[in-house]
């Protein structure tokens, strides 16, 4: 599923890929039939592309990686856990505008 920049974390990766990341991480917790994960994919997709170097973001499959979404609580998807030095510094539940998600990153992350 990943594309371009945009990368797949799974249970055995996101503790490297993510928690001990040194770039800022966006993690998308969405799952194939979800309507609304599928409709932001191409907005996540653009945005990694646009943040390229300055933050990382990837995907985790809810039905495939379900370790990890029990871990961080994901109920609800699209779910998006924006993390700093492994520590959750803001998250998002539902689906955003790319204009909305951009500013919360800028904001977030301070960029």
């Amino acid at each position: 599923m990943a594309h371009g920049t945009l990368m797949e974390f799974t249970d055995s990766t996101f503790s490297n890929d993510v928690l001990q990341s040194d770039l800022p991480v966006v993690v998308d917790f969405w799952a194939e039939w979800c309507g609304p994960c599928k409709m932001l994919t191409p907005i996540f997709e653009a945005l990694s592309v646009e943040f390229e170097g300055k933050i990382r973001m990837g995907k985790v499959n809810v039905d495939d990686n379900p370790q990890i979404a029990a871990k961080y609580g994901i109920v609800s998807i699209p779910s998006l856990l924006f993390f700093n030095r492994g520590t959750i510094a803001e998250q998002h539940t539902g689906l955003m505008a790319q204009a909305a998600l951009k500013a919360k990153i800028n904001k977030v992350f301070k960029l």
